[in-house]
């Protein structure tokens, strides 16, 4: 079954930075989009950025022009990095594909202090 590890999560001040890493056992992660989500508490888990095969990306305009998204095939990882952090990015981080067809991993706090 494949399996989804996120870390890098973290306390960080107000426009700080944190780079999660999604590291998977996807058999073919090179073929399959990915996509980083975030669920903060008392909301719905939201799609916050996708990652084609060909590397292009889309993401929601809450985060555009702060966070990155990135994959590394060869580890079958794929990455977020997150600068200029906000208070209202506090959540769990998790990666799936955009449809979400894997199980769930256990996400990864991020939380940013004021």
């Amino acid at each position: 079954q494949v399996q989804l590890v996120e870390s890098g999560g973290g306390l960080v001040q107000v426009g700080g930075s944190l780079r999660l890493s999604c590291t998977t056992s996807v058999g073919s992660f090179r073929f399959h989009p990915m996509a980083w989500y975030r669920q903060a508490p008392g909301k719905q888990r939201e799609l916050v950025a996708t990652i084609t095969p060909g590397e292009s990306t889309n993401y929601v305009d809450s985060v555009k022009g702060r966070f990155t998204i990135s994959r590394d095939n060869a580890k079958k990882t794929v990455y977020l990095q997150m600068n200029s952090l906000k208070p209202e990015d506090t959540a769990v981080y998790y990666c799936n594909s955009p449809s979400a067809v894997f199980r769930w991993g256990q996400g990864t706090q991020v939380t940013v202090s004021s």
